[in-house]
């Protein structure tokens, strides 16, 4: 808890009427003398509640306001004076949050004036605003906000809502929210707090979450607030820098929540001792909080056992025993997935293994531009898009066989990326695959440009993403009448990859709501065709609503973490251990 004696010499203190649930548009009138803590300070935020701990002089009353929390919301109790005690009166209900506290003092800040480069701050405005804000927050696995409690409070005094915005696009790339204590309840500590920090994991632009940071704090100090504080998870290494290097100091305040699915990973105990990729880890989370036992047999391949109710089944990653090595092989060889898919009557576009350059530059010819792949890959290695000339194509070639003997031809086709996940012959998530762009700055030149959109894509996934420095960006570069060296102007986008595949620094746009029936049974059909009951297939098409399409490859092993926040993962521990499924989810 705050120290009260701090603010003996800051604040006149007087009494107040004990509180309730407070809306951003209610007020409370306060006699001129003394001020005194409100009681029972209780504010709902759209997401859930903001439980001001301190405020509350029994425990007990505390204890039950917890308990009260809403189904699919995560309240937050903090500022207790006596966690402890809390905890003992309701421990198989209520937790302590593992999550440090810090505290920007205004009396000590001096403007961090973080300016936007590329982007711009402003506040939130309208329903589009809102949905886009909700889709950053269940990337991030958080709560998202209530969209009519959102829209109502957008000019609240209370609640104040900042968003970072793409001018190219108009499209929300970050967001930030602030609680005004003063406004709100008002608060004789003089304080504010800052929630929901989260950013677009495709944004372009570095430096997007200091610079909404440093936005809310030089709000709340102009508006002469004490303090901003904050709650950031105690193993969140990145954010815990970034916020010291802002002048936020850690302060002993501690926060308590009540025991739900939401939260269930922070109580759980620890996770196995194994470093797993962001693909192995996003199964075992689901399945520890089923409670099904997770043995980790080789964390570096993400090969991992779960085991429920005496039965077990051993994976790597979303590939499990109960996918056959025919389906397996089946999509392993490009040629023999196209065969099937063909079979089926799905559209899958003309292709033949490369031979010689005579019988090579005859298939060019016919289809003008081609896309070369080796035979059986995966991760986008050697493959070349987009090949229209005879020099490429040998090269495209050459390159290709260091993956694979055979090397596979194939028609180019334009659109989008769309990979598609079905998980138990049933449709889960559709997301366009970009590849990948940078944008200039007016300052950098390319090469630097390139190297700092691959760290940021590395950061995002864990990894998983980076932008090679090969023959390949150089082309793609040079198509686009740059060197590596030039200085891109400001705000002049570029695609610097062919291809649009993940592990090349390509970016993922969730479009599961948008996809066409069409697509949604030609994706369980080309499932079934193939016998493979989780697998990720791959089109080009030029409108996710329509019905044109090819059918490129089909993935045995797909990212599933690539496409929060659909219930890949949740869909997934469904197949394997039917008996744990919500009632909700079984058909």
């Amino acid at each position: 808890m705050t120290d009260r004696r701090y603010y003996k010499d800051r604040m006149r203190r007087h009494n107040t009427p004990s509180l309730q649930l407070l809306d951003s548009n209610d007020k409370i009138a306060y006699p001129e003398e003394e001020q005194q803590m409100p009681s029972n300070v209780v504010i709902e935020c759209g997401w859930g509640r903001l439980i001001f701990g301190h405020t509350f002089a029994d425990a007990h009353k505390l204890v039950s306001t917890i308990r009260a929390e809403e189904e699919d919301k995560r309240d937050i109790a903090l500022y207790l004076r006596d966690p402890h005690v809390v905890l003992s009166l309701a421990p198989q209900s209520l937790f302590l949050d593992p999550s440090h506290t810090y505290r920007l003092w205004f009396s000590n800040y001096r403007s961090s004036r973080v300016l936007p480069q590329g982007y711009e701050i402003r506040k939130l405005q309208n329903q589009r605003d809102i949905k886009a804000v909700n889709r950053i927050l269940r990337t991030h696995g958080m709560v998202p906000i209530d969209e009519d409690f959102i829209y109502r409070h957008r000019d609240s005094r209370s609640f104040t809502y900042f968003i970072a915005v793409n001018p190219t696009d108009s499209s929300v790339i970050g967001v930030i929210t602030g609680v005004d204590h003063v406004e709100a309840f008002n608060d004789p500590e003089n304080g504010s707090s800052m929630w929901c920090l989260a950013v677009d994991l495709q944004a372009p632009y570095p430096g997007i979450g200091r610079a909404l940071v440093a936005h809310l704090a030089d709000h709340y100090a102009a508006r002469g607030r004490a303090f901003m504080d904050l709650s950031v998870m105690h193993d969140n290494e990145q954010a815990i820098h970034l916020y010291e290097d802002m002048g936020f100091e850690r302060v002993p305040v501690f926060c308590v929540k009540r025991k739900n699915p939401i939260n269930e990973k922070l109580y759980i105990g620890p996770k196995p001792d194994a470093d797993l990729n962001p693909y192995a880890a996003i199964i075992t989370n689901e399945a520890r909080r089923r409670g099904i036992a997770v043995d980790i047999l080789d964390a570096e391949e993400g090969y991992f056992q779960l085991r429920f109710g005496g039965r077990s089944v051993t994976c790597r990653e979303s590939l499990s025993e109960l996918t056959t090595a025919i389906a397996m092989s089946r999509c392993a060889n490009k040629k023999v997935t196209w065969k099937i898919l063909r079979q089926a009557r799905v559209h899958v576009p003309e292709q033949q293994i490369a031979g010689d350059s005579n019988a090579n530059e005859k298939f060019l010819d016919n289809y003008k531009s081609l896309v070369v792949k080796p035979l059986e890959g995966e991760q986008g290695k050697g493959v070349h898009v987009n090949i229209d000339t005879y020099d490429d194509l040998h090269a495209a070639v050459s390159d290709a066989k260091r993956y694979s003997d055979k090397v596979l031809l194939e028609e180019f086709v334009h659109g989008d990326d769309l990979r598609v996940i079905v998980i138990n012959y049933r449709v889960v998530a559709a997301a366009v695959r970009k590849p990948a762009q940078i944008t200039g700055n007016g300052q950098d030149d390319i090469e630097t440009l390139i190297h700092k959109q691959s760290r940021r894509r590395s950061a995002a996934t864990k990894g998983e993403s980076q932008i090679p420095m090969d023959d390949i960006t150089e082309r793609c570069v040079t198509r686009h009448g740059y060197g590596m060296k030039d200085v891109l102007a400001y705000g002049k986008t570029i695609t610097v990859r062919d291809t649009a595949n993940l592990h090349t620094g390509g970016t993922i746009h969730d479009v599961t709501e948008k996809l066409s029936e069409e697509f949604k049974q030609v994706s369980e059909r080309a499932a079934r065709a193939m016998d493979i009951p989780v697998v990720g297939l791959d089109f080009i098409t030029p409108d996710v609503t329509g019905n044109e399409y090819v059918i490129i490859e089909a993935n045995e092993r797909p990212g599933l973490a690539n496409h929060e926040p659909q219930p890949t993962a949740e869909r997934f521990i469904d197949f394997l251990f039917p008996q744990t499924a919500p009632e909700t989810n079984k058909s």
